[in-house]
């Protein structure tokens, strides 16, 4: 037998098909939820109910008044809140809260006393080996839980009972035994502290004191005053002088400047008024003013007087003469601004000189400053170090008083007695288990489904674009049956919308026998490459004679050399009669019911080497509701055979597209007395289905064929 390939990639979910299992198994869902609720329900109820308690705090320094003048404390940071919350976990905690509160003597912190199966049977194991502390205290960490509340420096204590005033009191106790302990431990350390620096303090203040008078003793030798925190007197000298020095050279610039352009204009002969340093001398101002008022009078005279009146003359001889004191006037200006440059010269050299003894003597003095500023950071260390010890010693002595520690947390809530169980909720563990149920019993009947295979269906083109296709395709003319005769072996019948004007039933009483219609045409039309990968879809509206003609061909393919199968979907069975010793073989329903794999459906022919598929021995009904996976099986067997006939019996077109959904097919109707107009009908009614190719098989069965013996048998 040959082997059947499948061809996953053809496959689809059919998610209808889940839903309706579903549905059709809806009792069964139901029963498991409803029983799924029960139990949870049962369960649930049957726990013992727990209350939970909550105490809050709220982790920060508390500031004291050395704290806060030298700028305050800074907040607790993630470590230090996280080392807060394992404090309240420790065990030393613990057991003195159960010791305060007398939690060993109640039963529900005696962790069992049995060390359970293992103790029985002599293993050992469980908490029944462990001291009657040790269960407490394990029994108390199981029902206590401390976290930090996300964002905040609030830690939450959290406890569980089953006495709703137990759990608040340990919550609340849990916090007043952490701050007494924080408050203890603070005041523990402050003592410790205290007696540890007393000692050092003292020590350091003789070194601070030894290492200041070095300073000073070292300052006074090299001569290194200060006479402020950054300099010295050397240095402050040398500033001074270079000030200076900076200014007389400007002067003397400028002194220079001013006396060589009082020459320069006397020298080339030009005004003397412009110039400031001659208009400003006091002398030449009053010899300009007589110069002014001499020639003032010469000219009131020289309208009434002539050129050689002696008035005039005199008045000019004065006017000659104050022009001569006024240019003796300028040279001596001119001679003391030589002078002035002369002094600021003389007093730059005199500066020059003072300031580079001064640079010798402030490198002297630097070299003696590296000795002194080593001297000075020593004695600043010692006396930081000082100071820090200091303050450190005031706020440990402030805190030796014991309603002067406080903790480093105070409660923000306390816990309250709780009015109900925070475990079991009954409802809300109902409804999940229920919901979960209920999705099991779902998932389980898709997953039969799906391995059943009934939930996969072939995945085919949209229905639109089949039926555009098939609108499409031209639809051919009808044909006589002589150019039907001469197109070859393989006759097309037409659909047709009129009455044909020739006969398209050939005669097969007068007629040839190996005609484009008889078994040898029709199967050499089949056996043709047109059709491969294309089933062969046979309807017999005659009934069991046309199912016999289909197997009769069949065997003429497989004696041609083809893998040829027949699959059996008639009502009466007559292709599976015709080729097996027995009805009881499983077949197609089988398959579809998923109660048979493909390798237990294919039989052998008994009269040659074709292939039969049964209709099988599995409830009809079954199968139809997976009926959508014919199209997939059909792909599958397609690949594995070269032809795959369907013996559908008397079946109309809308029938087998159904059964097909879509896939292309070439449709073979077999007659043994064919009647034209119900061709023609059945012709017009498999276009109509979307099946463009229709063959007709017609003529006799051949002689020698078992069908009456096997029917009779």
């Amino acid at each position: 037998m040959y082997g059947v390939a499948r061809n996953s990639q053809d496959v689809d979910i059919d998610l209808i098909q889940l839903f309706r299992a579903i549905w059709e198994r809806r009792k069964t869902v139901l029963a498991v939820t409803v029983l799924a609720a029960g139990v949870a329900f049962a369960g649930a109820s049957s726990l013992d109910r727990q209350y939970k308690a909550e105490t809050r705090l709220l982790i920060e320094p508390r500031v004291l008044a050395a704290e806060s003048a030298a700028g305050g404390a800074g907040l607790p940071d993630e470590l230090a809140i996280s080392s807060q919350v394992q404090l309240l976990q420790s065990t030393d905690l613990i057991k003195q809260v159960a010791r305060d509160l007398k939690l060993f003597d109640i039963d529900e912190f005696d962790g069992g006393g049995s060390g359970g199966i293992l103790s029985l049977i002599g293993l050992g194991g469980g908490d029944g080996e462990l001291a009657p502390e040790e269960r407490s205290i394990k029994a108390f960490r199981e029902r206590l839980t401390v976290y930090q509340a996300p964002g905040s420096r609030v830690v939450a204590i959290e406890f569980s009972s089953k006495d709703p005033k137990l759990s608040a009191e340990v919550a609340n106790k849990m916090a007043e035994v952490y701050l007494a302990l924080q408050s203890g431990a603070k005041l523990d350390t402050s003592s410790d502290t205290a007696r540890w620096l007393e000692p050092e303090i003292a020590n350091l203040r003789d070194k601070v004191r030894e290492a200041e008078k070095k300073v000073a003793d070292y300052r006074a030798s090299f001569d290194l005053l200060q006479t402020s925190e950054t300099s010295t007197v050397a240095t402050q000298q040398l500033n001074d002088i270079s000030a200076e020095l900076t200014r007389v050279r400007g002067e003397r610039a400028s002194a220079e400047a001013r006396a060589e352009h009082v020459r320069t204009t006397l020298a080339a002969g030009g005004d003397t008024e412009s110039l400031g340093e001659i208009v400003a001398a006091p002398v030449i101002q009053r010899l300009k003013e007589q110069e002014a008022t001499i020639q003032s009078q010469i000219a009131d005279l020289s309208t009434s007087l002539l050129e050689g009146h002696p008035r005039l003359k005199g008045l000019r001889g004065q006017l000659s003469g104050v022009r001569e004191q006024i240019r003796a006037e300028t040279r001596r200006v001119l001679a003391s601004l030589d002078n002035e440059a002369t002094v600021t010269r003389l007093r730059e050299q005199q500066l020059t000189a003072q300031l580079n003894r001064m640079k010798a003597e402030s490198a002297r003095a630097g070299e003696s400053e590296v000795e002194l500023k080593a001297l000075e950071r020593e004695a600043a260390a010692q006396r930081q170090l000082l100071e820090t010890y200091l303050a450190r010693y005031r706020e440990a002595a402030s805190r030796m008083d014991p309603n002067a520690a406080p903790a480093d947390a105070r409660v923000i809530s306390r816990a309250v007695e709780p009015r109900e169980a925070a475990f079991p909720k009954v409802v809300p563990i109902t409804i999940v288990a229920a919901l979960a149920g209920f999705i099991l019993a779902a998932v389980f009947v898709m997953l039969a489904e799906l391995f059943s295979g009934r939930a996969l269906r072939p995945l085919i083109e949209a229905e639109e674009e089949a039926g555009d296709a098939v609108e499409a395709e031209p639809v051919p003319q009808p044909v006589a049956p002589e150019s039907a005769a001469r197109t070859g072996a393989m006759a097309r019948l037409p659909v047709v919308e009129e009455a044909p004007s020739a006969s398209v039933i050939p005669e097969t009483e007068t007629g040839p026998v190996d005609n484009e219609f008889s078994l040898n045409g029709v199967a050499a039309a089949i056996a043709r490459g047109d059709y491969d990968g294309v089933p062969v879809v046979a309807v017999s509206p005659e009934g069991d004679e046309g199912s016999a003609l289909t197997v009769e061909m069949a065997r003429r393919l497989a004696a041609g050399g083809l893998r040829v199968l027949v699959m059996d979907l008639t009502g009466t069975g007559t292709p599976t009669v015709l080729a097996t010793e027995r009805l009881d073989l499983p077949g197609l329903t089988d398959l579809l019911t998923g109660e048979a794999a493909f390798s237990d459906i294919i039989h052998p022919d008994l009269h040659s080497r074709a292939h039969i598929v049964p209709q099988g021995t599995a409830d009809l009904h079954d199968a139809l509701r997976s009926i959508e996976r014919l199209p997939m099986i059909l792909s599958a067997l397609t690949e594995a055979y070269e032809r795959v006939i369907v013996e559908c019996g008397s079946v109309s077109g809308e029938d087998v597209g159904k059964l097909l959904r879509g896939r292309k097919a070439l449709v073979l109707i077999t007659m043994r007395t064919p009647d034209e107009a119900r061709l023609e009908d059945l012709v017009g009614e498999f276009a109509r289905a979307g099946f463009g190719d229709v063959l007709l098989l017609a003529g006799p069965l051949p002689d020698g064929s078992d069908r009456g013996d096997r029917q009779a048998a």
